[in-house]
């Protein structure tokens, strides 16, 4: 997974057409958990689709697209924010929320 590296303006975000943008803190034990599973479904997929973005350096970025808590797995589909998935249950699960939007 690799870091997403956000320009001041925000519009990095939107230059993605598609991503996965993983939304952690480094102290959350669910978050650790929940990147997991991503890794799993990276590794699975092999697409250059997962980012990962530090809550705890980015509070603007937190505000602006109106984060409501960690972990959060934004989806994004030609540019725009598609989906916020905040409970990671299982790798099926994830598999199955996101794969609408990866294998398009």
């Amino acid at each position: 997974m690799e870091q997403l590296e956000l320009a001041p303006n925000s519009e990095t975000i939107q230059k993605k057409k598609r991503a996965l943008i993983f939304i952690h803190s480094p102290f959350c034990g669910t978050c650790h958990m929940a990147r997991k599973m991503l890794d799993t479904i990276e590794a699975m997929w092999k697409q250059d689709l997962f980012f990962e973005l530090n809550a705890a350096i980015h509070p603007a970025f937190m505000q602006e697209y109106q984060i409501k808590s960690v972990p959060c797995l934004l989806i994004l589909a030609d540019g725009k924010i598609k989906e916020k998935i905040y409970a990671f249950h299982s790798v099926t699960y994830m598999q199955r929320a996101v794969s609408k939007y990866v294998n398009s």
